[in-house]
């Protein structure tokens, strides 16, 4: 069974991280859910999803709400021992989504300070597929020249930019196409949004 990464950082857009993590659990994917102390805020405070604490009370929450024990997993961020933290035991894939600038800039510097940017270097690395999806407005000249780095060492960047030609009726229709952006890049089939076509 494919293994996947997902990181859930301090940007707005929690939502996707979560979506991400509930498709790819029904495409029949292992994931190891990871939060920064600024993405499990975030996620409080835009969803109303209460993953803070210690870490057996948060496992016991995410298993919860998605339903799933045997495929998901989560670590502390800090836990540098973890089996995804390596190269031997590298995840399929990982994905930051959203991904905070603050975390695009370490990971663009190359830092392992926590378990989050250890996998992402680990993904680059062992030559795995690391997908960013940044959520910030408007990019400066350092946002800009960090993703760039990293889509130079090998990072897929795609940003929550929806499109509109599918007439979405409401927000999860715009999370819905973001999402099926990512697994688009990971070649995971899936009916999020309505494909184009001219007529």
């Amino acid at each position: 069974m494919e293994k996947f990464v997902v990181a859930v950082t301090g940007a707005s857009g929690a939502v996707y991280g979560v979506r991400l993590v509930e498709e790819l659990l029904r495409a029949e994917k292992r994931v190891v859910l990871l939060l920064s102390p600024a993405g499990r805020e975030v996620l409080r405070h835009e969803t109303g999803l209460d993953w803070c604490g210690p870490l057996a009370e948060r496992r016991k929450r995410i298993a919860a709400y998605f339903g799933s024990e045997k495929a998901l997993g989560h670590e502390d961020e800090n836990d540098l021992m973890a089996e995804v933290a390596s190269g031997s035991a590298a995840a399929d894939a990982m994905l930051v989504a959203p991904c905070s600038m603050g975390c695009v800039g370490r990971l663009a510097a190359g830092l392992s300070s926590n378990l989050i940017e250890r996998c992402a270097d680990v993904a680059l690395k062992e030559g795995r597929p690391l997908l960013l999806v940044p959520r910030e407005t408007p990019l400066n000249q350092l946002h800009l020249e960090n993703l760039l780095r990293l889509c130079r060492a090998g990072a897929r960047i795609v940003p929550a930019m929806p499109a509109f030609y599918q007439r979405p009726a409401g927000i999860d229709q715009m999370v819905d196409f973001v999402v099926g952006k990512v697994l688009d890049q990971l070649a995971i089939a899936h009916q999020l949004y309505r494909r184009w076509r001219a007529d």
